[in-house]
């Protein structure tokens, strides 16, 4: 029998994996997206009508108030379709916390979104988006025809408005690897990213992060019709790092799904486990006991400790 991954850690983090600080509330507006990523560990897509109701968002609105939440992370989906994003970003920028798009960039280009880098850009919020690769044939792959060229015109809406260039406004490129493979070294991915998407069409950007592939979701489907599961899974826990654990996204955040249940992280959302505390949904949110919770662990946590390691924000190494 393979080690698990709590078995891994027991010599190494003394008692159970905790947080060691709650600086994020990282927020799922639900999982209706236009595009359905052969990576998608939550499998969003357009025919999925999960989402965050009015009232859970001004919850929302309200825990980061009353607690001084210093980051608001808005993720889905297509967090750009839910009907209340853009009063979820107005008050929170009102809150004085930062604020994080994901974006998938490829709704940027239509009309009714039109004017959204632009208020955006108003409101300081840092824009994380996703683009799997800088070269078209890739992108296709993984996302489709058509969303690369879509990508690349969203991409350059941003840097008019400032986006990657002005002080503030920050650009943030996210890859995925195209494969069951680990993403190689995020420094290096830059300057190619950097090089490549400046030459070719004159993009600029703030940073590039680098994530691992979850095997979850749409994408443990792809490597099940493979037959590469196994194979993938034992790369993860072959690759396991140590000097990750300290960096882990779980021990910094606490993720809301859309129906405002809790969660240490948006892939444990993916599984459905909720926090192992009483204080399990954004009504009933309790500062103290979330900050000293036990994280909740399974065997998908090696994508997050292999190699680099990846968090929220880039490789952890």
């Amino acid at each position: 029998m393979p080690v698990t991954f709590e078995e891994k850690i027991k010599g190494i983090v003394t008692g159970p994996l905790r947080p060691l600080s709650l600086e994020t509330l990282q927020v799922n507006l639900g999982y209706l997206c236009n595009l359905q990523c052969r990576h998608c560990h939550l499998s969003a897509g357009p025919d999925r009508n999960e989402l965050m109701s009015s009232e859970t968002v001004s919850t929302v609105l309200e825990v980061v108030k009353n607690h001084g939440i210093g980051t608001l992370d808005i993720t889905g989906g297509s967090p750009e379709l839910h009907p209340d994003f853009r009063r979820l970003v107005s008050e929170a920028s009102e809150i004085d916390c930062n604020i994080i798009l994901r974006t998938n960039l490829t709704l940027l280009t239509g009309n009714e979104m039109a004017d959204l880098p632009e208020f955006l850009a108003q409101k300081k919020v840092v824009i994380t988006a996703s683009l799997p690769c800088y070269l078209k044939e890739n992108v296709a792959k993984t996302r489709g025809d058509g969303t690369f060229e879509l990508s690349i015109a969203s991409l350059k809406k941003l840097n008019e408005a400032g986006y990657g260039i002005k002080p503030g406004l920050y650009l943030n490129l996210v890859y995925n690897p195209a494969g069951d493979f680990l993403s190689p070294s995020e420094q290096m991915l830059d300057e190619t990213y950097r090089r490549e998407l400046s030459g070719r069409y004159g993009i600029a950007f703030t940073r590039l992060y680098a994530f691992n592939n979850m095997p979850l979701g749409r994408f443990r489907d792809f490597l099940s019709e493979k037959h590469r599961l196994d194979a993938y899974s034992e790369l993860l826990l072959n690759a396991f790092n140590a000097s990750t654990l300290d960096g882990l996204m779980c021990r910094r955040i606490i993720n809301v799904g859309w129906d405002g249940a809790l969660y240490d992280c948006d892939f444990n959302q993916a599984l459905g486990m909720g926090v192992l505390c009483d204080s399990r949904n954004i009504r009933d949110f309790r500062y103290r006991e979330l900050a000293g919770r036990r994280i909740a662990i399974s065997e998908h946590c090696w994508a997050c400790t292999a190699g680099q390691g990846f968090t929220c924000t880039g490789s952890i190494l």
